[in-house]
């Protein structure tokens, strides 16, 4: 079982800081539980923070998630769009 990366929390206390952006690779979270394990991540960026999601298809369903829950505090742009993934970076505003 391959570790998933984990998004930055700068009030972890640990000292520890990503500089690069941080890559959740859905492709590798199980179906069942998928959305809920973005979701959690989305919900750990601070204002300011950024995360990057490669996803197995364009995440248009998750998308609408996102918007219903964050409305505008989330940014989303595509860095890539398939045709074997969709690589998107959310931002909280």
């Amino acid at each position: 079982m391959s570790e998933l990366p984990v998004v930055e929390r700068p009030t972890c206390g640990c000292g520890h800081h990503d500089e690069d952006l941080p890559v959740l690779d859905a492709r590798a979270i199980p179906h069942a539980i998928r959305h809920a394990a973005i979701l959690g991540s989305l919900a750990s960026l601070t204002p300011g923070g950024a995360m990057a999601l490669v996803a197995p298809h364009d995440p248009l369903p998750l998308l609408a998630q996102i918007r219903d829950a964050y409305g505008d505090a989330i940014e989303v742009s595509y860095l890539q769009r398939g045709p074997e993934s969709w690589t998107l970076k959310f931002a909280r505003l």
